[in-house]
This record gives C-alpha cells, sequence and structure tokens, in this order.
C-alpha cells in the first residue's frame, strides 16, 4: 500500500548535484525514449491525488509539465480530467509521449498536447497555466532561469510541484541495485541526490509556502524488466563489457531476492511544491 511519510516546511538549504555543466542535458536521453516509457516507475495515487489538493486542481485545470519525457507523469494528470502541455526539448522523447497519448483512451478525459521548449524558455504564454509540474526533471534544469520562467507562466496563486522517485536503498534489493551501479559507473556524481534538486524551490523569491512531503512507492519487476529498467539510466554503461557486467550482476541480485520470479524496487517520492509569490 502506498503511504503518505511526512510533511516538513523548508526555509533555506542548498540545491543538490543539479546541473551536469558541459553537457548538453536536452540530449540525454536521445534513442532511449522507447525503454524509458517502457521501464521508467510511475507515481502513485496518493501523490498525484495530493498534487491535485494542494493545487486546487479539478477537471479542465491547465497543467505545464515540464521535461515530460514520455509523458509518463503527463497521462497521470490526463485522467484526471487536467488539459496538460508537457513541454519536451528532446524530439525523441516528445514523438514518444505523442505515440502513447494517441494509444491510450485514458487522455480523453482531459487532453495531452506536447510543446518543444525547454525549463528556462518553455515557449507559453504569461500566467497561462494553473499549475506546474516537472516530474523527475528539475535537477537537469538551471533552477534559477527555470523558476523566473515558472512564475511568468503561472496565473496568479498558481503552484509549482517537483517530484522525484529516489531508490529506498534501506530495502536490500534497491539497495543491491545501487551497488551493482556503483561498482561500474559513477553514479554518485551524476545522480547524486535528485531530490535535493528542489530546494531552490522552497527558498526562491518568486515562490511562498514552500513544502515538502513524502510518500513510498515500489515497481515490480521481472528479470526482463528489470535489466530495461537499468538501462533506461541515462548513466547506464554504454561500453559493451562494462554493460554485460552490470548485467551479471543484477542477475545475480535479482536471483538472490526474487520471489515468485519479481523483485521489488523501493522509492521514497519526494514531492516540493510551492504557490507563486
Amino acid at each position: 500500500m502506498m503511504q503518505r511519510l511526512q510533511t516538513a516546511f523548508i526555509t533555506q538549504g542548498t540545491p543538490g548535484d543539479a546541473l551536469m555543466m558541459g553537457i548538453d542535458n536536452t540530449q540525454r536521453f536521445t534513442g532511449l525514449a522507447d525503454i524509458y516509457a517502457k521501464a521508467r516507475p510511475t507515481y502513485p495515487d496518493a501523490a498525484i491525488d495530493y498534487v491535485m489538493d494542494i493545487c486546487k486542481l479539478s477537471a479542465g485545470s491547465e497543467l505545464a509539465d515540464i521535461g515530460c519525457g514520455t509523458g509518463i507523469s503527463s497521462q497521470l494528470f490526463a485522467e484526471r480530467g487536467l488539459d496538460v502541455i508537457g513541454v519536451e526539448p528532446n524530439f525523441d522523447m516528445r514523438q514518444k509521449a505523442t505515440e502513447l497519448s494517441i494509444s491510450k483512451d485514458s487522455t480523453k478525459s482531459g487532453s495531452l498536447r506536447l510543446v518543444d521548449g525547454t525549463a528556462e524558455n518553455t515557449m507559453l504564454a504569461n500566467a497561462s497555466v494553473d499549475a506546474i509540474l516537472c516530474a523527475q526533471a528539475f535537477h537537469w534544469f538551471k533552477p534559477d532561469l527555470a523558476l523566473k520562467e515558472f512564475h511568468r507562466i503561472l496565473k496568479p496563486e498558481g503552484w509549482t510541484v517537483l517530484i522525484w522517485n529516489e531508490r529506498d536503498e534501506s530495502d536490500q534489493f534497491t539497495r543491491a541495485y545501487g551497488d551493482a551501479f556503483r561498482k561500474l559507473t559513477e553514479i554518485d556524481k551524476i545522480e547524486g541526490r535528485h531530490g535535493a534538486s528542489g530546494v531552490p524551490l522552497l527558498t526562491s523569491e518568486y515562490f511562498c509556502k514552500g513544502e515538502l512531503t513524502h510518500f513510498e512507492n515500489e515497481q515490480i519487476l521481472d528479470r526482463e524488466s528489470l535489466i530495461l529498467r537499468a538501462f533506461s539510466a541515462s548513466y547506464a554503461p554504454k561500453e559493451t563489457g562494462i554493460a554485460n557486467r552490470l548485467k551479471e550482476m543484477l542477475n545475480t541480485a535479482f536471483e538472490r531476492f526474487q520471489k515468485g520470479g519479481e523483485v521489488s524496487l523501493k522509492y521514497t517520492v519526494a514531492v516540493y511544491s510551492a504557490q507563486k509569490a
């Protein structure tokens, strides 16, 4: 069962390992759209309910999903009847989001349209959306410029919400999954603590009423899905020898922890929210 864990008000802090300087982050997932759409975890109903409630959203509300990727989060809100604008600079990811939205009847209750834009230049009009969502994306943005842009496109009293699925390595299998990456990649330098990247929202001059809330989440995976999940990451090794070694380590972990041919990756969902000042 998904469960809300805690709520905390934060007034100060420092951003996490947010921006990989010198790299075009809009192209990090080029070529990964298909595997990303199949393998990435979704978000628990309790977290979506919380966002709907705190942002005072209802059917017909307009939500900008910035860095929407293949539309995993966009679809969840379209299913709730919202008119979602998915802003995504990567062509491959944007095309996959379009394909999936066309193939799913679930968006009929709301809508989803895709825009070629960035967090710092969304291409949206002033005061045009009721809320902004960044799901598993804000750590790739330039926070100060992005928050200024969010303030511009939000309607008065609109809200911004930043969400991350962060692995909960208090769970043994989830820890083994992380250990496999740590032995073969620089995952800690690249991934860091994504959720800490939400702190700038709570301290921004453009926003007020900052709040951080956590929820539980899990992803049930068979052996094939586990490998797909691992290689959907931008930091997954591309060199054949290292990639094969990672697969071996993950298969070993799978055999150790599987029950009925499945394992569970555990997550803590960090939800940062703040209202337009």
